[in-house]
């Protein structure tokens, strides 16, 4: 889709540009706490299955994405101090604008995953979620926004979000495939900004969306958040 592409770089420049002295000044805080690079460059997942380096400003101890676990609760050990503020309010994803603009993620997308107890995992309808370039937000990332909350405490974090999250999580991601479009696009992101300041608000933005392409009345329930999460199954992965 070229509007979608042209929508993710004119986005993603102009989120650089004006941004950039916040990053910067973010950047210098995480070096000054440890001395160690403030970047952090994952391994993600992409488009048709292909390896890429994602950017983060990083949030944890230097070295540690795969001491752990893959899913970060928010008492995770790791996370550093001024890294839990950068997750609260999104600022490690960041340089991910610049992933987009190199093409390796669009704006809108299913978020990437990791191959360790990521895509390893996938069902063959899963796999489907790597049909597309992988987002830097989603009507799951709106859903889940506390996602480190809801695993916070958990002996298995990872069983956790297998149990409770990623079946619904990538529900949603494959909904978002089969109805993607630019006024979508446009929805999401101005969502994903509402979020910010009220989840809630959100959440109704997202019901209302959901209602349009006709989702099955679980899923609806489950992303106003108002109920706790049920566990389930993949989507792919028969009872």
């Amino acid at each position: 889709m070229i509007a979608k592409r042209l929508l993710d770089l004119s986005f993603s420049l102009l989120v650089i540009i004006l941004l950039a002295p916040l990053m910067v000044g973010t950047m210098l805080l995480v070096w000054a706490a440890d001395g160690h690079t403030p970047l952090f460059r994952g391994l993600r997942v992409g488009r048709n299955g292909r390896d890429f380096r994602m950017v983060k400003l990083r949030s944890m101890e230097p070295d540690t994405e795969y001491a752990g676990a893959a899913s970060a609760s928010g008492t995770d050990s790791r996370i550093t101090m001024i890294g839990a503020a950068m997750r609260r309010y999104k600022l490690d994803e960041l340089p991910q604008f610049w992933n987009v603009v190199r093409g390796e993620m669009s704006i809108v997308g299913p978020r990437p995953n990791t191959r360790r107890r990521g895509v390893d995992c996938y069902t063959a309808r899963e796999m489907d979620l790597l049909t597309v370039r992988p987002g830097v937000t989603d009507i799951a990332s709106i859903v889940f926004s506390d996602e480190a909350d809801i695993l916070a405490g958990s002996r298995d974090p990872d069983q956790l979000y297998d149990d409770v999250i990623r079946p619904w999580k990538s529900r949603l991601g494959l909904l978002y495939i089969e109805h993607r479009s630019l006024s979508v696009d446009l929805a999401i992101i101005a969502l994903t900004g509402i979020a910010l300041v009220s989840k809630q608000s959100a959440l109704r933005g997202v019901e209302a969306i959901l209602a349009r392409w006709d989702a099955d009345e679980e899923l609806r329930r489950i992303s106003r958040r108002s109920v706790p999460l049920p566990t389930g199954l993949p989507p792919g992965l028969a009872a």
